[in-house]
């Protein structure tokens, strides 16, 4: 489940983008521009999008139930790969379409004022939102930091695990750029008498909102086809493993992410034929135990004890290569 954090971040951007949606669909309308159309049916694609990742956090919220016995938080996964599709398809399709058809059909544009008026508050409210999603995108890098890990903004996107900050940062980021080509279309498209440039800025912006919904797509996709924990976390995890007496070698360790705070973790071990059958209980428990105290978002453990030769004969592996201790 997403943190309350997120949340806020969500609620901040759903807000400003409805006022400015609707405030720009009145401004489209008795300026006949085409980039401020475009404007105004991205911001309300990016109001149904906050919708959907509340929707989404919401529902992998659910307790696991028989149906679904390792719970809902993949559905959050989903909703933010459905964002991704939406600003792809309507507000990237809408925003080309309506520009090309402006290319073809320039008009002048009227009260061309009143757009600049609208655009510049909705820069400051976007800003305003853009501001409130990085400073949690920034918390999240700096809790990284702590933990010696510096991240530069790219990787942190890669390796996050929650999609809700980033999707919103990323959203309000084409938003902003989307503000500046339709101000900069509009203006020159006066200024220069060619008002074939709001069509070309229309287009423009239809071109940020597919870039921007590829890039959430392809981090959306990787998180609902299954992700693992990071590689320190992993890491940990055999040290812990290592540390237990008793345990010979360390099979495999498979870790994947259910949801952003709700990891399944898979142990493969071979333990010591010396050790009783009470006692390898005893050493599961303990690492079970341990694992979770150190890394409270692995909700599950399924730990197995197979030996080195039972783990190769399985996976179809000859030779007497193991991972040892």
């Amino acid at each position: 489940m997403a943190s309350s954090s997120s949340k806020h971040v969500i609620y901040a951007a759903l807000g400003g983008n409805f006022l400015i949606a609707i405030t720009k669909f009145v401004a489209s309308f008795m300026t006949g521009s085409s980039a401020m159309l475009s404007e105004a049916v991205h911001s309300m694609v990016d109001t149904g999008n906050q919708g959907l990742l509340l929707y989404g956090i919401k529902r992998s919220a659910q307790p696991a139930d028989e149906k679904h016995p390792f719970g809902y938080g993949m559905e959050l996964y989903f909703w933010t790969f459905v964002v991704a599709i939406l600003i792809f398809g309507l507000g990237a399709g809408v925003s080309i379409f309506e520009g090309i058809k402006k290319i073809q059909h320039p008009e002048v544009v009227t009260d061309a004022f009143v757009n600049y008026i609208v655009l510049s508050v909705a820069l400051v409210f976007e800003a305003g939102a853009w501001y409130i999603a990085f400073k949690e995108f920034r918390s999240g890098q700096e809790r990284q930091e702590r933990k010696g890990l510096k991240r530069g903004i790219l990787q942190t996107v890669r390796e996050s695990k929650d999609p809700t900050v980033f999707t919103v940062l990323f959203e309000d980021t084409a938003a902003m750029l989307g503000l500046i080509v339709a101000f900069a279309g509009i203006w020159f498209g006066e200024h220069l008498g060619m008002p074939i440039l709001d069509g070309v800025a229309s287009v423009a912006i239809g071109m940020i909102l597919a870039l921007t919904a590829t890039l959430l797509a392809y981090e959306s996709k990787g998180l609902l086809v299954g992700e693992g924990a990071a590689q320190e976390v992993v890491s940990t995890i055999r040290e812990i493993v290592g540390q237990e007496s008793g345990v010979i070698a360390i099979n495999e360790v498979l870790t994947m992410h259910m949801g952003p705070e709700d990891v399944l973790l898979n142990l493969s071990i071979d333990f010591s034929d010396n050790l009783s059958s009470p006692e390898v209980e005893a050493t599961i428990s303990a690492l079970e135990s341990r694992i979770k105290g150190k890394f409270p978002q692995i909700r599950r453990i399924f730990i197995e004890a197979q030996s080195i030769a039972g783990h190769h004969r399985d996976l179809g592996v000859s030779g007497p290569d193991t991972e040892n201790l």
